[in-house]
């Protein structure tokens, strides 16, 4: 999508936010029921709807109120002031098997909200120091990456500690994807310029032991890395690790060998700048946070570039600096929006696996 047609659906939503204002400034004696607001969607009319925003979640008020598109926008626009137990600086996020129960890690807190939708529950983990990605296990147990104890605290589903993963060669852990089948931890290290060697992703079984490493060392070349953060993994067990300094995604076979790299240093649909969170639909198709365009594009399982969607600005369903992602097997997506305190959610529709794969529409949509 170019950025003539984001334009066009930033100037949609400011008209829909302004025609609320102009209503609740109203000084009739009976007002009018303001219409509601239109919906962020992309791509734009008159091609077909793939991403829908359905609501921000930012505290545990939102397990309580609507949190639809509408009361956001009015929340937004009246300037409500942040609750307790409010988000401020949400780097992980990870979504339960079920759906029903969303993970993001606050690195101003130390700590893990978790709003639990089902039972309308909000509760938060305690114990870390600077936690960051997130990734569950088939018995639905939480690893957390915690950066400054540089290691891996792994919760139980009901918040108790049952074990820490670490490694002496573990510098700064950042991101984490976990192969169920396989029995795999894949650890993002992004590590620092003194110890740029160790700029990896690290193997760890589930049983904490060390089994290796993915990456050829530091710099630009294929299968090396300039600053790994974020890790995710498909069904085949294929790895895409995001790095970011390169301004590049890599994918890895399930042995650790190299298949391609998505993306590039730009600003063209297809390439990034400073991208961030990774995520993987049921698709196959790869989601990508790009942090300095403040938006996800969207590439099929060949690397082809399908779309994008977000954009920079304040109002609910934009972002400012995103940084983690994930999407549960409903093909909801769930983006840490940093600036904004909050994850937004989208949802993916109208979409089946042809359109995705080089000959279908959204491929069309995204060379306009």
């Amino acid at each position: 999508m170019s950025s003539r047609r984001l334009v066009q659906i930033i100037s949609t939503a400011i008209a829909g936010f302004a025609l609320l204002t102009i209503a609740g400034c109203a000084t009739t004696q009976q007002q009018p029921k303001p219409e509601e607001p239109v919906k962020l969607s992309w791509p734009a009319p008159p091609d077909v709807t793939r991403i829908e925003f359905v609501r921000s979640v930012t505290s545990n008020q939102d397990l309580l109120n609507d949190t639809t598109f509408s009361q956001e926008v009015i929340n937004f626009l009246s300037g409500t002031k942040p609750v307790p137990d409010h988000l401020v600086e949400p780097m992980g996020v990870a979504v339960s098997d079920d759906g029903q129960t969303l993970y993001v890690a606050d690195t101003a807190w130390q700590q893990i909200f978790v709003f639990d939708f089902g039972h309308k529950k909000f509760s938060k983990l305690d114990g870390f120091v600077h936690p960051l990605a997130m990734s569950l296990d088939a018995q639905q147990n939480l690893y957390v990456v915690d950066q400054v104890k540089r290691g891996v605290d792994v919760r139980d589903p009901s918040g108790k500690g049952i074990r820490f993963i670490t490694d002496k060669s573990l510098v700064r852990p950042t991101g984490i994807a976990i192969d169920r089948q396989r029995g795999k931890i894949y650890v993002a290290d992004t590590a620092d310029e003194k110890s740029a060697n160790q700029q990896n992703v690290k193997i760890f079984a589930i049983d904490g032991k060390l089994l290796g490493h993915i990456g050829i060392g530091y710099g630009d070349a294929p299968g090396a890395f300039r600053f790994p953060t974020y890790v995710a993994l498909d069904s085949a067990g294929d790895l895409f690790v995001t790095d970011t300094l390169n301004n590049r995604i890599q994918e890895f076979d399930p042995n650790g060998k190299y298949l391609r790299t998505i993306g590039g240093n730009g600003d063209t649909p297809g390439s990034f700048g400073r991208p961030k969170g990774v995520a993987v639909d049921t698709f196959g198709d790869v989601y990508v946070a790009d942090s300095a365009w403040s938006n996800v594009q969207i590439f099929n399982r060949n690397g082809q570039i399908l779309m994008f969607f977000g954009g920079r600005g304040p109002m609910p369903g934009l972002l400012r600096n995103p940084t983690a992602m994930a999407i549960d097997r409903n093909n909801h997506i769930y983006v840490a929006d940093y600036i904004d305190h909050r994850v937004e959610e989208y949802q993916l529709v109208n979409t089946v696996l042809a359109d995705t794969l080089g000959t279908g529409a959204m491929v069309a949509a995204a060379s306009k």
